[in-house]
């Protein structure tokens, strides 16, 4: 992403609906149900820290990178600071997030908020390769996004080739509304080789004769 004079705007405008009581957890809820419990989960692009605070509360250990610091500033008031760092997508590594005390590993990398449109020129299949090496066997990237905007889907599906990402499910909403051609906007899942962690429990399921 690169940081600029409109992010003190967007900081102000979001800091403005957490103190109206707006829902800005919807992204955290479809991320919580694709994800095994207290997962590791990296927001990539984190603006003002929302679904990082909320998937904390559901018991998973997340945390946020983004290279504005007015909305981190924003981020570390509402949250623990330590949950966030300053880094750009760009340079998301295992070794760059050991380096500022993060986890190199995840079970569940999340860009929401039309975060691809903000990157710099042709950065999103690097991205992909970077997000690619640092989850976990099993492991899902996913992406919220305008339909037609500069990162879309179309966009995302050719960045993904040779990644390693393998797109597994597509939404035109976080409530798992069908996608078409018609949707304006797109919420896209990629999963990495391998089988992710079992879970500890029934997780849900009690199959019958088991």
């Amino acid at each position: 992403m690169n940081p600029g004079p409109g992010y003190a705007a967007y900081a102000a405008k979001m800091r403005g609906l957490v103190d109206a009581g707006v829902d800005l957890e919807v992204d955290a809820r479809f991320v919580d149900m694709l994800s095994p419990r207290r997962a590791h989960i990296l927001d990539l692009g984190c603006g003002i820290g929302s679904a990082v605070g909320a998937l904390r509360a559901r018991g998973h250990m997340a945390y946020g990178v983004d290279p504005s610091d007015d909305v981190l500033t924003v981020a570390r008031e509402l949250f623990d600071r330590a949950w966030f760092q300053n880094l750009s997508g760009g340079a998301v590594s295992a070794s760059a997030l050991r380096t500022w005390g993060l986890p190199g590993a995840y079970d569940c990398v999340l860009m929401s908020g039309n975060v691809p449109a903000f990157l710099p020129g042709d950065a999103l299949p690097e991205i992909f390769k970077q997000v690619s090496s640092i989850l976990n066997p099993g492991g899902r990237l996913i992406i919220g996004t305008s339909t037609k905007a500069r990162g879309g889907p179309a966009q995302q599906d050719v960045a993904a080739a040779g990644s390693g990402l393998t797109l597994t499910h597509r939404f035109s909403d976080w409530h798992l509304g069908p996608h078409s051609d018609e949707s304006l906007w797109s919420v896209s899942v990629y999963s990495s080789g391998g089988t992710r962690r079992a879970a500890e429990g029934p997780d849900g399921m009690f199959v019958l004769g088991a």
